[in-house]
């Protein structure tokens, strides 16, 4: 296998966050519904019917182009792509070619540590296909709930070299279209979808392979195992002195192969032309100007200001921008909280809520505890009214009731005791009770304030504030 070098595209499939779609005024909300219950004469394609194309779908792919830094080109064509199956009754899909409205663009991903940077072929606008549906009879159904739906395909240029780049490709695509807000990309609804194109050649070659397309992987680790698999397969035949044919391939994560679907096409096949219903799509320059303008702060620029302005880790920094609804979830939190406490604002989250989140399979849009819930926690804490032991307690309530922090605590009595002569009273009476720590302690071995720290807590029943503990035990011993 060091042999050879993995040589791999990637064609990502978003659909647009539109309510309606691309060319007729139907809902894209028929995932779940009831099949055929989102069409209309166009989406079934009855004689005479004509499309129109949907302005805020638009609005949404030149976002997602801009914010990949790709070239907007100043006019393209919607193109008729020509093939027939059962789910596309109008036996062509209305796509872009050979004049997409964005190319030339690019991505930066991490692995191990290194940056690299994927070339973007193009970006272009096409309709969703309908589904056929083969499991409630003998023959096959067909549900156009999706025909028409707007997609954006992102192409990208075959510069990734392992199936960890690729994984790291798509997760950093995810994370920019989704902080665009051009789609949801919601893998389980098939709104993210993602063809791979693999081949191989010999370490060393500038000669491409002869290619493969694995399509329709619906997660990033199918990506993963089905471009590790592709290889192995296509070393082996190499290896055995066989050819590699050009064809589509299915993957079947179940039993983790791979097999023949078709032939490949290619573009000829296809046949395509301009459609002749739609005009050219023009961008205005002052129309891009606007939509550049209102472009949010991308994944990249957020984790460089959540580790230079707020003080968190890369690590940190990572995990709250991998999802926007966290992201912002964890803004609201940082701006109900004080000042300087975006790290135990981030401590919460990420210790707190994500392993509940994970465990009960919720999304962060799910949470029981309200963002400014979170930061009035944090609140606590920073001005002593709750230990850290007692803040694990109380998020623990704030999960299952939904509840104000400051309310729980007042309620369950667990508020933090920071009254000097108090906690004095505590560490006098530790001392007293652990002769032999004390007398450690003041012969110079710290370790043995450990002790003294145990004794006083248990005495505040868990409520002394341990930074003013561990301070009032050294002077009470240096005295």
């Amino acid at each position: 296998m060091n042999q050879y070098e993995l040589v791999i595209g990637l064609e990502v499939h978003c659909q647009l966050a539109t309510k309606t779609k691309l060319f007729c005024g139907c809902g894209t909300d028929g995932i779940g519904q009831t099949p055929n219950s989102r069409v209309c004469p166009l989406c079934t394609a009855q004689p005479g019917v004509l499309p129109v194309l949907n302005k805020r779908a638009v609005e949404l792919a030149f976002q997602a182009a801009m914010a990949l830094d790709c070239k907007l080109n100043e006019q393209s064509i919607f193109a008729r792509k020509n093939y027939f199956y059962p789910d596309l009754p109008k036996a062509y899909q209305i796509s872009q070619y050979d004049q997409p409205f964005s190319e030339h663009g690019r991505l930066t991903i991490h692995v191990n540590g290194a940056a690299k940077t994927i070339g973007i072929t193009r970006i272009h606008m096409e309709e969703d296909a309908g589904k056929l549906v083969h499991d409630l009879g003998d023959g096959s159904l067909v549900d156009l709930n999706r025909s028409g739906v707007p997609l954006i395909e992102i192409v990208s240029e075959p510069d990734m070299r392992s199936s960890d780049e690729a994984y790291a490709y798509l997760t950093a695509l995810k994370e920019v279209i989704q902080f665009t807000g051009s789609s949801r990309c919601d893998m389980e609804k098939g709104e993210m979808r993602c063809d791979a194109n693999v081949s191989v050649r010999r370490a060393g070659a500038k000669e491409f392979g002869t290619r493969t397309e694995t399509k329709n992987l619906n997660s990033f680790k199918n990506v993963k195992d089905a471009i590790d698999a592709e290889f192995r397969r296509q070393v082996e035949i190499v290896e055995s002195g066989g050819k590699i044919t050009q064809e589509t391939r299915l993957w079947d994560a179940t039993t983790q192969t791979g097999r023949s679907m078709r032939s490949k096409e290619d573009a000829h096949d296809y046949r395509y032309f301009p459609d002749p219903d739609l005009v050219p799509l023009v961008a205005d320059p002052q129309w891009l100007a606007k939509l550049k303008a209102a472009l949010p702060e991308l994944p990249a620029k957020k984790r460089a200001r959540f580790i230079g302005e707020l003080g968190l880790s890369s690590y940190d920094s990572e995990v709250l921008t991998g999802d926007k609804a966290l992201a912002d979830y964890f803004e609201k939190a940082v701006a109900a909280a004080p000042a300087g406490s975006a790290k135990t604002v981030s401590n919460l989250l990420t210790t707190e809520m994500l392993g509940r989140l994970n465990a009960e399979g919720k999304t962060v849009a799910q949470s029981p505890v309200a963002a400014a819930h979170l930061g009035g926690l944090a609140a606590l804490i920073a001005t002593g009214t709750l230990s850290s032991k007692g803040a694990k307690d109380v998020f623990a309530k704030m999960w299952e009731t939904g509840r104000d922090p400051k309310a729980l605590v007042e309620e369950l009595g667990l508020s933090q005791v920071s009254d000097d002569k108090q906690v004095m009273e505590w560490v006098q009476q530790a001392l007293a009770a652990n002769p032999k720590a004390a007398a450690d302690l003041k012969g110079g071995k710290d370790a043995a304030i450990g002790s003294i720290v145990g004794g006083v807590m248990k005495l505040s029943k868990g409520k002394a504030n341990p930074a003013l503990v561990n301070k009032l035990i050294k002077e009470a011993v240096k005295a």
